[in-house]
């Protein structure tokens, strides 16, 4: 059965269907990168069958190269290989859409001063059942990876590494990329464990969606040449940077549009290492130099985002909405408001479609590389240090009010403080546990359920 769904592709996947399941996602992606992925593994990989683990880790282990929110940018990616740069977009936007949405009505709350707590109960318990779902990822990531000791080996070092001595991110990641290219020439059998479908299975039914089509053909999208990349470059170039130039033909070069469009922009090539990685950056401008913010408030705007489904950069959302609505000159606070959050995620999220649109093609090319699939196994096996380490931070924040960050010599320390361990969240958590891992409830139901527990003990219980 033939589908025109991505140009010179042939599969069953169609386009509404795609969007019954991005649209799914994009309202159900709670817990930062480790949950998102999480989510997306499950339904893409293991429900669907639209790609498979290898292919999977592949993608995932360029978004984690690049700047910006690796799991919106895994979307894009998936949504691409699928129905070319249509797919993409629908992929990209669907999963920032409702996130989107959702900062957009609460920064107008916030700034209008009004109770949140409604909306704070019913992500309370999602928070709750989120950590059910990372603590999964590491499970069933590390399943699939942690073949031998080394293995084991290298996600230990990257856990260590990342949450007690600090190591930046994108440089961890280098870090492994770089031992599998030299370990794997030596010794192949030890790290490549994480292999491109065609090196151990030929083209058959069996396969899923995405892998049967390009082992088939090469769709015209997923062809890496010169002249579509310099198309790209142009396009791309052109979206992100159209909406500043038009702000400032209309309010001016000085407006607070034009200055939120210029900053971002910045900010979305060096954002490596995701939303907490930003935060201080973002933080000491927004309060200190430009004063967007009063201090404390970034902190307010990060859990709002993180009660919120999509990635946690979209806190940059409330920064643009607060900035927007202060200083709106001619338009009025509240279209200064929408602005300055249109033009904030706007200038964040046009990066990441270009990286995707411009780099894919390339990195499908290498997949099946010997080399390339070592580093591969060894950058997926630091994957499920990092998911850890992201799976036992979230832990300590869900289940605690106050956690105090210490240094003792080089070393980075989060301690919980006992006296604030949240029994609501505990409870919540340990019913989410079961219901996954106990009863296979599936991922949807418990976090409705959960949900729904959450408002009860947060508005009836308490």
């Amino acid at each position: 059965m033939t589908n025109p769904g991505a140009p010179g592709a042939a599969h069953d996947v169609s386009r509404r269907e795609a969007l019954g399941v991005w649209t799914r996602i994009g309202f159900t992606s709670f817990g930062g990168p480790a949950g998102q992925i999480a989510l997306m593994h499950r339904i893409l990989v293991e429900e669907k069958r639209w790609i498979s683990e290898e292919r999977f880790l592949h993608a995932l282990n360029y978004c984690m190269l690049l700047p910006g929110p690796e799991a919106q940018q895994l979307a894009t990616y998936v949504g691409w290989l699928l129905h070319g740069t249509r797919g993409g977009l629908l992929a990209g936007t669907l999963f920032v859409l409702p996130g989107f949405l959702a900062i957009l009505a609460l920064s107008a709350l916030y700034a209008a001063g009004q109770d949140v707590s409604a909306v704070e109960a019913f992500f309370f318990g999602m928070k709750a059942a989120v950590l059910a779902v990372v603590v999964e990822a590491v499970v069933r990531i590390g399943k699939r990876v942690l073949k031998n000791r080394l293995m084991v080996a290298i996600a230990a070092a990257a856990f260590v590494a990342i949450f007690f001595l600090g190591v930046p991110f994108p440089w961890l990641v280098l870090g492994a990329g770089l031992l599998g290219l030299v370990g794997g020439g030596a010794w192949p059998q030890l790290f490549a464990v994480v292999r491109a479908p065609s090196a151990v299975a030929g083209v058959g039914a069996a396969q899923p969606v995405v892998d049967q089509v390009l082992e088939r053909e090469t769709p015209d999208h997923v062809r890496a040449t010169p002249g579509r990349s310099l198309r790209v470059l142009a396009t791309w170039l052109g979206v992100w940077f159209a909406p500043v130039g038009l702000l400032a033909l209309v309010f001016g070069a000085g407006s607070v549009f034009v200055r939120l469009g210029l900053y971002f922009s910045k900010a979305a090539v060096v954002t490596f290492g995701g939303a907490y990685a930003v935060l201080g950056y973002v933080a000491q401008h927004a309060v200190e130099r430009a004063h967007w913010l009063e201090p404390g408030e970034m902190l307010d705007g990060l859990a709002l985002a993180e009660t919120t489904p999509g990635p946690l950069i979209l806190v940059l959302e409330f920064v643009g909405s607060l900035a927007g609505h202060r200083d709106p000159g001619p338009p009025g606070p509240w279209a200064g408001a929408l602005l300055g959050a249109c033009i904030t995620v706007w200038v964040t999220f046009a990066p990441c479609f270009l990286w995707i649109f411009l780099g894919a093609p390339y990195v499908e090319r290498l997949r099946g590389n010997r080399r390339l699939d070592a580093a591969l196994s060894t950058i997926t096996a630091s994957v499920v240090g990092v998911v850890l380490n992201l799976a036992v931070w979230f832990s300590l924040h869900v289940l605690f009010s106050t956690v105090v960050e210490r240094d003792w010599h080089h070393v980075h320390l989060h301690v919980p403080e006992w006296r604030t361990l949240d029994p609501g969240a505990l409870t919540l958590s340990a019913l989410a546990f079961f219901a996954l891992f106990g009863l296979h409830l599936g991922m949807v139901r418990t976090l409705l359920g959960c949900a729904a527990l959450g408002c009860l003990w947060k508005l009836v219980l308490t």
